[in-house]
């Protein structure tokens, strides 16, 4: 089969298209033939060898990926070949033609989801709905602000929060960026390449505050944001790519609070809680991954260099 091998660490260039033999699924584990998978900028970090999890080299990247089920090792009873499936963390790398999974790393994907949809689910949505509901503690009639909402996890959480019944406010870049953040169910939308659009968005709460915000950016973002929040306010941060300074006087002044987290940290209780919301609201169609482009598995390089420029509109996917 084909697959992206990383024999060093290194820029996008380490992400070479092989030949390596299909893997064969043992007890408790499952073999997916993967139709698409998805993109995620942990995955360039860990690439790049910077970030807190470092495989052993040579790896396959991915943890995100949809397909059908090829075979099934003994023991496996939750799901059957044939069985359309989405990856939640995989044993082999989903940048491939097929990949091992635990059995308990598939679930079920929604017949009005597609492939490509379903390989933008568990690291966009799940840290949104952790985010909004493990970390943020989120409730209708809260107002949440969505830094970076047209990208992956930014459109999820547009979506997750509207549904919720919070008020939604989101930014983006570009007009493009823009139009998918409104059309995804942003109450309002702001543009953060223009100069005072925190003030707009302080304006539109009355000056009250937002109670929540997902940021994806905190380097660039913190030290504003925590201006913005409402008392009792918190910052959630999701992204991050260096060093801010803030002044804690802002938090002190609020009663408010920054938390980060990361996904890989969620406990089985909450991964299950998880995948129970995230396979309900793909069924109901609450819940709809926004694919802004495919890229074929051989052009894994290009997807590594275009998924940390500016002005997100969806998710990248490879398809095999």
């Amino acid at each position: 089969m084909k697959a992206i091998l990383v024999r060093q660490f290194g820029g996008p260039e380490v992400l070479k298209l092989e030949d390596v033999p299909t893997p064969k699924p043992a007890a408790g584990q499952v073999l997916v033939r993967i139709h698409a998978a998805g993109v995620n900028p942990y995955d360039t970090y860990m690439r790049a060898g910077t970030y807190a999890v470092k495989p052993p080299l040579p790896y396959t990247p991915g943890s995100d990926g949809a397909g059908v089920i090829e075979a099934v090792g003994e023991g496996v009873k939750s799901v059957k070949v044939g069985d359309r499936v989405y990856t939640a963390k995989t044993v082999t790398g989903a940048y491939a033609e097929y990949a091992l999974a635990l059995e308990e790393q598939v679930h079920t994907l929604a017949a009005r989801i597609s492939f490509s949809q379903g390989a933008g689910v568990w690291v966009p949505y799940g840290t949104a709905y952790h985010a909004l509901f493990h970390s943020a503690k989120a409730h209708a009639s809260e107002t949440v602000l969505v830094h970076g909402a047209s990208g992956g996890v930014g459109s999820a959480a547009v979506q997750m929060a509207r549904a919720m019944g919070l008020t939604v406010f989101g930014t983006a870049g570009t007009s493009k960026g823009l139009d998918l953040v409104k059309r995804e169910g942003a109450h309002q939308i702001f543009d953060h390449s223009k100069a005072g659009y925190q003030e707009e968005i302080m304006k539109a709460t009355d000056g009250r505050g937002v109670d929540i915000i997902l940021e994806m950016l905190a380097n660039v973002n913190l030290s504003h944001d925590l201006k913005l929040l409402a008392t009792n306010g918190r910052v959630i941060v999701i992204g991050n790519r260096g060093e801010i300074t803030i002044n804690p006087r802002d938090l002190m002044l609020r009663r408010a609070s920054a938390r980060g987290f990361t996904l890989w940290a969620v406990t089985p209780t909450e991964e299950a809680d998880i995948h129970a919301g995230l396979i309900a609201g793909l069924e109901n169609g609450t819940l709809r991954p926004v694919v802004g482009k495919e890229l074929p598995l051989a052009e894994a390089a290009r997807s590594h260099k275009e998924i940390l420029e500016p002005g997100a509109a969806g998710k990248i996917v490879l398809i095999p």
